[in-house]
């Protein structure tokens, strides 16, 4: 069993026995080490801040067992950031052992903090990760030599494709088990206080020594992945690519809705479920609340399967693939630029563009901005102005009737309030906005395996954690519309939905349904009939703007405190009723 956990964790993770920590840089490949070692899958991907949490499994040893866990990525022991204090403290937590990833792409670096770790006096064996990368680049390693410098095991690995993992287990058995040796000041031994009082022109030497640059080729992919870093070409490739995305994300979803989806929905699961539950429910609330106008097992399957399920599915299936290629990097570098005009770092843009798949994980991952008034800035965009994967495949769904020209309007109205409300943000917060830091890694061809592994990892999490509230939310709706509740509650808001915002007073369940989720403010609105263009995108545009769900709230709550979280939500849903009312209102009056 694994188990994943926040940064504000359990104080008894300190007190575990027989724990092994797996330590390294940031996009060395630990969370695939740690797949790999406990059979335990979690979401890794190449780029600083993944990995905001750690996360612990189960390691066995020949007939041992022993807890490994995964610390996240730093570049250094002194605790100057959250990232570095978890690590150090694990490390005075008396592991029994630690398994070191080196990056051997960027082997100076990670030696570097391959010393740093030796001061605490703890067993370790060292993974030489990316070693076929290393050599396409030219690079040669003298491993064994790398061994007598740092005073401990080094063994080659890939771990993407299993490469080395074998050995590393038996060397860490072997370490283990080794007596410990007193260690005095002696000239020899790297982990000596004398002898690391600069790491880096240590770590500089060794790589001197260990490292040989042989003349090769540039494979394609290594060309394609630096020009992709200069403004020409890699600006037209840029735009190429968001397109392509967009491209098989909204035109692969409607296909799939269209000619399987729906078909499957309407005339097989429908009919069938109708009819089975018609044979021994008698007629009466259970029997609506079933199969009713929002019944379960109709709605449920039209909004659930045949409106969101295509979109979500094919939008991990490109964001995934742009992770692991390399490519979310170089588009950050790209935009940095613009980014910087919005009060962000354009590192920021790998966490925005993972709000479009969940708004949770990309506050989560916004702990990667290195001050606080960054973090409050991406947490809002998110919040205000990046509709999640399911509630972008509502609004492709709801102006699919209608012209293109809606969703394209409706996209430059979701990048105007991102960059209104950066601005706004950026002159109001107090604090700095730190210089781009980012690592660049490899531009390569995803592993098959890893990738398909990361691809169930997120359509599971997608089921468990959406799902599940989208459900509830048409259980809430059934009952309303059986009780009449609706109708009373339709007309106590009557003056803001039908005279403001112009939408049918039936709209007013989207409005109660998009507070447990956000793309529930959405789905009603396809089950009104004679909808025209205008309702749907104010309807559309409430929904974009509107507060954030329950899930959303609670994280906000937790990484920033209750007052945040509540004017984050009074601030969206005072924006929806204007900006969406004001759309309406001028409508009327040039139409």
């Amino acid at each position: 069993m694994a188990a994943c956990h926040e940064i504000n964790y359990d104080e008894k993770i300190y007190e575990k026995p027989n724990k092994i920590l797996l330590m390294g840089n940031p996009n060395v490949g630990k969370s695939v080490f740690f797949s790999n070692l406990t059979g335990i899958h979690v979401v890794s991907s190449n780029y600083a801040g993944t990995t905001v949490s750690y996360t612990e499994g189960t390691l066995k040893l020949g007939n041992e067992s022993y807890t490994l866990i995964d610390v996240p990525g730093t570049y250094s022991m002194e605790a100057t950031s959250e990232a570095e204090e978890v690590a150090v403290r694990f490390m005075n937590s008396n592991p029994i052992a630690v398994l070191c990833v080196l990056d051997a792409t960027n082997l100076e670096r990670n030696i570097k903090l391959g010393l740093e770790l030796q001061k605490y006096k703890v067993p370790i064996v060292y993974a030489l990760n990316l070693t076929d990368v290393a050599k396409r680049h030219g690079y040669e390693i003298n491993v064994s030599l790398l061994s007598k410098e740092l005073a401990a095991p080094v063994i080659p690995t890939v771990a993407v494709k299993n490469e080395g993992l074998n050995q590393l287990k038996d060397e860490l058995q072997k370490v283990i088990n080794r007596p410990k040796m007193a260690c005095g000041n002696c000239s020899s031994c790297p982990a000596c206080a004398s002898n690391m009082l600069n790491t880096w022109d240590r770590a500089r030497e060794i790589t001197a020594k260990v490292r040989k640059k042989v003349d090769t080729k540039l494979s394609f992919l290594d060309r394609l992945g630096s020009n992709m870093l200069k403004p020409w070409p890699g600006i037209p490739i840029a735009i190429l690519v968001i397109l392509l995305s967009l491209g098989v994300i909204v035109g692969g979803g409607k296909a799939l809705r269209a000619t399987l989806l729906l078909p499957l929905v309407n005339k097989v699961l429908v009919p069938f479920f109708k009819m089975v539950f018609s044979s021994f429910v008698p007629e009466g609330t259970l029997l609506n609340v079933l199969i009713g106008e929002y019944g379960i097992f109709v709605i449920g399957f039209e909004w659930i399967i045949a409106l969101i399920f295509p979109y979500v599915l094919l939008f991990y299936i490109v964001f995934s693939f742009l992770e692991d290629s390399g490519v979310l990097p170089r588009l950050s570098v790209l935009f940095d630029n613009i980014m910087r005009k919005m009060g962000i770092q354009g590192g920021s843009m790998i966490t925005i563009l993972l709000g479009y798949g969940c708004a949770v994980p990309a506050i989560i991952g916004s702990r990667a901005a290195t001050t606080k008034k960054e973090r409050l800035i991406i947490s809002s965009i998110v919040c205000f102005a990046v509709p999640c994967i399911s509630q972008t495949g509502a609004l492709i769904s709801l102006f699919a009737g209608f012209s293109p020209v809606l969703l394209i309007l409706m996209i430059l109205l979701s990048l105007s309030i991102m960059m209104i409300v950066s601005s706004v943000l950026s002159r109001l917060l107090k604090g700095t906005v730190d210089p781009m830091v980012i690592e660049i890694p490899n531009l390569l061809m995803p592993n098959g395996k890893a990738y398909g592994k990361k691809l169930m990892l997120r359509m599971k999490g997608f089921l468990l954690d959406a799902e599940v509230p989208m459900l509830i939310s048409i259980v809430i709706a059934a009952l309303l519309k059986e009780t009449g509740l609706l109708a009373q509650i339709a007309v106590y808001l009557e003056p803001i939905v039908s005279g403001w915002l112009g939408l049918p007073k039936d709209a007013v369940i989207a409005l109660i349904l998009g507070i447990v989720r956000r793309e529930m403010a959405v789905a009603p609105l396809l089950a009104i009939e004679g909808l025209t263009a205008l309702q749907a995108f104010v309807g559309g545009t409430v929904a974009l703007l509107y507060l954030p769900c329950l899930s959303v709230f609670g994280i906000l709550t937790k990484e920033f405190s209750v007052k945040v979280a509540l004017t984050i939500a009074c601030s969206t849903t005072i924006t929806a009723f204007v900006v969406a009312g004001l759309i309406n209102q001028l409508a009327h009056l040039f139409m």
